[in-house]
């Protein structure tokens, strides 16, 4: 819409008082200065959050030069800039909280780092996303395993220097040496032992059940051979002192119990002992006939040992791991075939029920014919025999193929996921104590590292680079072994 022209000192009025505003409007902002970003703010904008750190700067008196050194890295009176020596990248998402009321984490910016800006310029985490709350949760978690992993190495390389002589001293000695077979050679060795103990164990059991490697008794029983039985005897032995070894060493008994990788090696060795009191001691309490079914029953635990490998493989424990991570993609997938196996069962026994010569007798009887359709085994000894039959067949491997082939990838992703993820933290945790051992140390004036004077407290102090781990703030104490610095 046009308007008037306006007279040349109506003009001049409002330019000049405008002029005015906007100098006026200049004086009130403050300029801040994030690591060479400059940004203007006005001070209503910065007073919706009062009590934080650029809403005190905002109502500081000119004059009070202590307070404002205390709030800011430096201070520019002539242009009212403040200096802050911190990351701007961080600063740009934080000060989104005064245009929008909350804060978003770019990609890219450590999530903890992150966190301790949010806290340097006084702004609460309730104000920080939902999303972005997921990833600092996941980040802690990360640090966390990083913080197990480095006290597992400080206590690897702590040895028994600090530890006075004594039962205690020699516990330690006898866990180090059955529990860790990377602190010292002759731990490797036992390891290894024990691994071949394990697998000649597995085959002596896989070779007793052959019927020509079989010996008959006096009453016509068939038996193992005595030599078998003889280096079955062995293993058991080595088994039983190498459990009672950790059994008293461990320094958590508790804990030691209630591992489950300690309650296999218990059921490795338990039916053999079990076996061998029955056989000369069951006799007079029960019939013969009782005491072979419950010597045959006890035999078969013996699979267990088995599972003793995961012990001495990081491979099968990362499998164990990756498994327990995916029993919502594990639930999903007995669902389906559950849904499945149920309704073509069904539609199995009552299509089949013209056939006079059917093999589906019932729909219990069906689940098994259902159960080996769609897992892709089939038998052969259920079967249809009618046209609708066949076609339900037919559907129903093709349904259980797309079941089982859905969460299968979610399962693989996790495995390989969790695999990488260890990796990292064990690569993250050594190069965590590499910077501990560091400022552990101090360079004497030829170059040669040296330990700190008597009056250091022995405290290993975390690094406080972008990898700094909070957990670790009181953490282990001084580490024997030091790797000298070049």
């Amino acid at each position: 819409m046009w308007s008037l022209p306006r007279s040349r000192s109506s003009s001049s009025s409002s330019s000049s008082q405008s002029d005015g505003g906007e100098k006026r409007q200049q004086q009130r902002e403050i300029s801040v200065n994030i690591g060479g970003v400059r940004l203007a703010l006005r001070p209503e904008l910065l007073n919706r959050y009062p009590e934080s750190r650029l809403a005190e700067l905002a109502n500081c008196p000119a004059r009070s030069f202590d307070l404002i050194s205390s709030l800011c890295d430096d201070y520019d009176p002539c242009r009212r800039e403040f200096y802050f020596d911190r990351d701007p990248d961080s600063f740009k998402c934080i000060v989104e909280v005064y245009y929008f009321g909350e804060v978003h984490m770019k990609r890219g910016i450590c999530p903890i780092c992150f966190i301790k800006e949010m806290e340097f310029w006084k702004i609460d985490l309730s104000y920080l996303d939902e999303c972005c709350k997921s990833n600092l949760s996941e980040k802690e978690e990360e640090l966390a395993e990083i913080a197990d992993k480095v006290r597992l190495l400080l206590d690897d390389l702590d040895g028994l220097d600090g530890e006075p002589e004594g039962p205690r001293r020699w516990q330690k000695m006898v866990w180090r040496f059955m529990e860790k077979p990377e602190s010292s050679l002759a731990a490797r060795v036992v390891a290894v032992i024990s691994f071949l103990f394990i697998l000649i164990s597995s085959v002596v059991m896989c070779l007793g059940t052959i019927p020509d490697l079989q010996v008959e008794d006096s009453e016509g029983n068939r038996s193992e051979h005595p030599t078998l039985d003889a280096i079955e005897t062995v293993c058991i032995g080595w088994f039983t002192v190498e459990f009672v070894l950790r059994l008293g060493s461990a320094p958590s008994k508790v804990r030691f119990v209630l591992s489950f990788m300690n309650a296999v090696d218990f059921l490795a060795i338990m039916p053999f002992y079990v076996v061998l009191t029955l056989t000369y001691l069951g006799t007079a309490m029960m019939e013969l006939a009782d005491v072979q079914q419950a010597v045959q029953a006890l035999r078969i635990m013996r699979v267990a040992r088995v599972f003793k490998l995961a012990r001495h493989s990081s491979g099968l424990q990362t499998l164990t791991y990756a498994l327990k991570r995916s029993f919502k993609e594990l639930g999903l997938l007995l669902m389906y075939m559950g849904v499945g196996i149920f309704v073509f069962s069904a539609l199995g026994y009552t299509m089949e029920q013209s056939h006079p010569e059917t093999l589906f007798r019932s729909i219990p009887q069906s689940f098994w014919w259902a159960i080996i359709t769609m897992t892709t085994v089939g038998y052969g000894d259920i079967y249809p025999k009618t046209t609708l039959g066949r076609c339900n067949a037919a559907i129903s491997f093709l349904c259980g193929v797309i079941a089982i082939a859905l969460p299968i990838h979610p399962i693989i992703n996790n495995f390989v996921i969790y695999y990488n993820k260890q990796k990292v933290l064990e690569t993250a945790a050594r190069h965590e104590l590499e910077l501990m051992e560091l400022q552990s140390l101090e360079q004497t004036p030829g170059g040669a590292p040296r330990k700190l004077d008597a009056t250091w407290d022995g405290t290993v102090r975390p690094s406080r680079s972008d990898t700094h781990i909070p957990l670790l703030t009181a953490a282990h104490g001084t580490v024997a072994k030091k790797r000298s610095v070049s």
